[in-house]
């Protein structure tokens, strides 16, 4: 156990779990039965957490384990951008707890890198109401900070395996916040477009080869920009793709 809970800013309720399966799959049942936007569920451990198609996440005690209820009353598709509003507001809250951070990047859509290894990853699930519309979205966050998982495709590290400290995750999860509603007020004021601009000069792979791992097929390119909606843009073979899901890696 913790011997005191986070603070959160005024808009934030905390739901705290020692251990549990799934802080995604926790907050989306809470969503389902009408909680609040700005509801947080946070757990020291997830026995059956998971990434992005379904993979297992290994959630060992010591690092962040977070998934943040949104209701932001617009398109699925718009609301994909929160994604990367979580990114930024992740690289912002390590940034503010650690002055000797640095070659910190994001890598499309929603992954976060220290010195070219994956520290963080961002999971966005959603439900629609009868109408299409969105009913509600669940941002999950895992922050590395003590440890990492080993014989992942994409190579993984954390905060103290770089060399940077301990970090605990009560202090992490309040620098998180405090940054992503920074960020997400910008994105509601603004649009997209200062999220863009902040994330675009340290997107890792920007203008390199890469392959893009879709649900039917890989694609191989090079990755030109992110658009004005989020999405990727792909030179491959001289043709331009707009991607907006998928998954990238270096070019083999």
């Amino acid at each position: 156990m913790i011997r005191s809970l986070p603070v959160l800013p005024a808009g934030y309720r905390l739901v705290f779990h020692d251990s549990i399966g799934s802080t995604n799959d926790e907050a989306k049942r809470l969503a389902r039965d009408g909680a609040a936007e700005g509801t947080l569920v946070w757990a020291l451990e997830q026995t059956a957490g998971r990434g992005r198609r379904g993979r297992a996440w290994a959630s060992p005690r010591g690092n962040l384990y977070i998934s943040l209820i949104m209701r932001p009353g617009c398109p699925a598709k718009m609301a994909a951008q929160l994604g990367f509003v979580a990114g930024l507001a992740v690289g912002g809250g390590l940034a503010a707890l650690l002055p000797r951070l640095n070659n910190l990047s994001y890598k499309w859509p929603n992954d976060v890198l220290l010195n070219g290894q994956k520290i963080a990853g961002i999971l966005l699930e959603s439900e629609t109401t009868t109408l299409d519309g969105l009913a509600f979205l669940v941002i999950g966050v895992g922050i590395n900070l003590a440890t990492s998982p080993q014989d992942t495709e994409f190579p993984a590290s954390s905060i103290a395996e770089q060399g940077l400290g301990e970090v605990s995750p009560a202090v992490m999860l309040e620098a998180f916040v405090q940054s992503f509603q920074s960020w997400e007020r910008r994105w509601r004021k603004s649009g997209f477009a200062p999220v863009r601009a902040a994330w675009r000069p340290v997107a890792t792979a920007r203008g390199e080869p890469i392959r893009v791992c879709l649900e039917a097929v890989t694609l191989y390119g090079r990755f030109l920009d992110i658009d004005d909606e989020g999405a990727l843009v792909l030179d491959a073979e001289g043709q331009r793709r707009h991607i907006s899901a998928g998954e990238v890696f270096p070019a083999r």
